[in-house]
C-alpha cells in the first residue's frame, strides 16, 4: 500500500512538472492578415498595454494639425513603434503580441471615413513580416474622436508568452 501511495504521489509530481502548453494562434481556413483567435494557457505571462498614440513627426514643433502626426498609415507605424518600445521596457517583444484593438478616427481628407487600407499598410510592417512572422487577433473600429484632435489612430495591445521563452 505504501508503494502504491508513493507511486501515485510521484506520478502527480511528475505530471505537474510537465512543460506548460504553448500559446496557440488560431488561423482561419485560408491565409489571412489576422488570426481568428488565440488560446493562452495557464501559466503564461500576460501584459495588457493601455492605448498608445502616435508621436509628432517633428518633436521640436508644437503639434497643430493632423499633418503634425501624419496620415493614418504614418500614425499606425508611429503608434506601433511606441508599443514596441513600451513592450521592450518590460521585457516583451512585438512577436509576443496576441491581440490588438485598433481605434481609427475618420480622416477629414476621406470625408470622415477611416483609412482602413492605410492602417493595414502600417500593420503589415510589424506583423506577418520577415522580422515578425506572427500575426494577431485584431479588432478595428472607427470612432467619432480620440483623445486629441489630431490623432487618427489609437492601439491597445495584449502580449503573452510562456515563462522562459524570452
Amino acid at each position: 500500500m505504501k508503494k502504491l501511495i508513493a507511486a501515485a504521489l510521484l506520478g502527480g509530481i511528475l505530471a505537474s512538472a510537465a512543460p506548460a502548453a504553448d500559446i496557440v494562434r488560431h488561423t482561419g481556413p485560408q491565409p489571412a492578415m489576422i488570426l481568428q483567435g488565440v488560446t493562452i494557457p495557464p501559466g503564461a505571462e500576460v501584459a495588457m498595454m493601455s492605448g498608445a498614440l502616435a508621436s509628432p513627426i517633428d518633436p521640436s514643433k508644437t503639434p497643430d494639425s493632423i499633418a503634425s502626426f501624419g496620415d493614418t498609415k504614418t500614425q499606425t507605424i508611429s503608434t506601433l513603434n511606441n508599443i514596441k518600445a513600451r513592450l521592450a521596457a518590460i521585457g516583451f517583444k512585438m512577436s509576443d503580441i496576441v491581440k490588438l484593438t485598433v481605434f481609427v478616427n475618420g480622416d477629414p481628407k476621406l470625408g470622415g471615413k477611416m483609412d482602413f487600407a492605410g492602417m493595414n499598410e502600417g500593420f503589415k510592417m510589424f506583423f506577418g513580416s520577415a522580422e515578425n512572422p506572427n500575426t494577431v487577433a485584431r479588432s478595428t473600429v472607427q470612432v467619432a474622436a480620440l483623445a486629441g484632435p489630431y490623432f487618427l489612430v489609437e492601439i491597445e495591445a495584449t502580449a503573452a508568452r510562456m515563462p522562459g521563452k524570452k
